[in-house]
């Protein structure tokens, strides 16, 4: 998504704890609960930050390629008898 730059707002800048902070204005104000934000020059970008949806680990797994190669066998042999 583009954003026009035709805006502009004159702010102050304030402390908050050892970070310092703007207000956003309510015509600035970006959708969501998080930004990313850089440096480019001078000048800071604050962006949207673009939502990853959630995957399961199962959809996860589903997307992977196979491997090629054939796992090597494991010996697994059953647990030593413990006498509690």
């Amino acid at each position: 998504m583009a954003y026009a730059m035709t805006l502009e707002r004159h702010v102050k800048l304030f402390r908050n704890g050892r970070n310092q902070a703007v207000r956003i204005p309510r015509e600035f104000e970006l959708p969501g609960r998080n930004a990313v934000m850089r440096r480019m020059g001078d000048a800071l970008v604050i962006e949207p930050a673009k939502h990853r949806k959630k995957r399961s680990v199962a959809a996860l797994l589903a997307s992977w390629e196979p491997l090629s190669e054939p796992f090597p066998e494991i010996t697994d042999p059953p647990p030593e008898p413990v006498d509690l």
